[in-house]
């Protein structure tokens, strides 16, 4: 009986490495690209350069209070020649207002890491208001859009 059940066992071990090796040779073009995340933030909103790597557009529906300040944070890596838009693309100003944008090496200090750049923003008044931002090389035939996120702010 005991070996029975160990072959069991050795089966589904089997089927589970099995399947993270599928999984795994999983293109872009058959992953999803695209999170969806939805969520109360007091004061901050973060994507790390992991979180891009899974996913290449990130689309956060977010609720803030008439008044509250919201820190956007993304990951940056200007040695690649990427870099985010310096203003962020928000359709209704009367909402939602940039304070300031600013770039934060990364600590180690080694060459090539990646650093952060960020984006506070006001809340002026109740409504909904969206914000872009995208990740693209600036010169004429680099790549657009490589990385984006998409906040949809709803001020309570």
């Amino acid at each position: 009986m005991l070996v029975g059940m160990r072959n069991k066992a050795l089966l589904l071990l089997g089927c589970l490495l099995f399947a993270l090796v599928i999984a795994s040779c999983v293109g872009p073009s058959e992953a999803g690209i695209d999170a969806t995340v939805e969520a109360r933030v007091e004061e901050a909103l973060e994507v790390t350069c992991d979180q891009f790597l899974g996913y290449k557009h990130f689309t956060w529906n977010v609720q803030v209070q008439l008044g509250d300040s919201l820190l956007v944070t993304l990951c940056s890596n200007p040695t690649t020649g990427f870099q985010w838009s310096e203003s962020a693309q928000i359709s209704d100003e009367s909402i939602l207002e940039q304070m300031d944008h600013s770039f934060t090496p990364p600590e180690e200090g080694a060459p090539g890491a990646a650093g952060k750049e960020e984006w506070p923003l006001k809340a002026l008044k109740k409504g909904t208001s969206t914000v872009l931002l995208e990740y693209s090389r600036p010169w004429e035939g680099g790549e657009k859009g490589e990385w984006s996120l998409t906040a949809t702010i709803v001020v309570d």
